[in-house]
């Protein structure tokens, strides 16, 4: 069988930045399921890995376009330390969820001023080059449900 849309498809993986440093990897875990063709993952890898075969390794390096995006610097903002009622410390590197005119996203505390907090909206990995080492572990057919709701269920992916 080899990967294509709409199959589940297991990889092993490393993803290093263009400095080789490990940025994130499967190893000693699980491997990661996702469903093909269906923006679970970064397009670069997808389109790396589309056509292969259980055992087949691929490794590619994906620009920021076919990536996490280019950075845009209007996705940062500062916004008053009472905007974060109900968190009384606040640290550079937090996490929150924010709602804009265009729906909810994430953004992260880049840095914070007395009670001015910098806010980023970017992906902490936009506007970075990807290195991915890839190894297909696995891949089965997805099933009726997993195709509906556009994601893996069971071991290794979404449990509802």
């Amino acid at each position: 069988m080899q990967v294509a849309k709409n199959k589940v498809v297991a990889i092993d993986y490393t993803l290093k930045n263009d400095a080789g440093e490990v940025i994130d990897s499967s190893e000693g875990q699980e491997p990661l399921h996702y469903l093909h063709g269906n923006q679970n993952i970064v397009p670069g890898l997808e389109q790396a890995l589309e056509g292969k075969a259980s055992g087949d390794r691929v490794q590619v390096s994906i620009t920021p376009s076919e990536g996490y995006g280019e950075r845009n610097d209007a996705l940062q903002q500062v916004v008053p330390r009472e905007a974060f009622q109900g968190i009384d410390d606040l640290e550079v590197g937090m996490q929150f969820r924010a709602e804009s005119d265009n729906g909810q996203h994430i953004v992260t505390i880049t840095s914070i001023d007395g009670d001015e907090v910098t806010v980023d909206g970017n992906h902490p990995l936009a506007g970075e080059t990807l290195n991915f080492d890839v190894t297909v572990v696995e891949i089965r057919d997805a099933t009726s449900e997993e195709l509906e709701h556009g994601h893996v269920h069971g071991p290794g992916g979404h449990q509802h």
